[in-house]
């Protein structure tokens, strides 16, 4: 079975993203475990952090990082 994919994303305090996914679940991923070494390292600088998008399957930022989409689905939780 294919993981529902990441259509919308907005970003929230305390690195954390609320995430909408193509099955209509509205779901919340903590960033905060992934932000270490220099290349995720750029998160921690909040207002690069706020500047996440998706590009319809996962959320990217724009010096490349991105997170695997199968990762953002399994590990957020649902909001509803």
């Amino acid at each position: 079975m294919i993981r529902p994919t990441a259509v919308k994303v907005k970003a929230k305090d305390d690195y954390l993203l609320e995430i909408l996914f193509t099955n209509n679940e509205l779901r919340i991923f903590d960033v905060k475990p992934y932000i270490k070494g220099e290349w995720y390292g750029e998160l921690k600088d909040p207002e690069y952090f706020n500047t996440v998008k998706t590009d319809g399957i996962t959320v990217q930022w724009k010096h490349g990082q991105d997170i695997c989409p199968d990762e953002l689905y399994e590990l957020s939780t649902c909001l509803g």
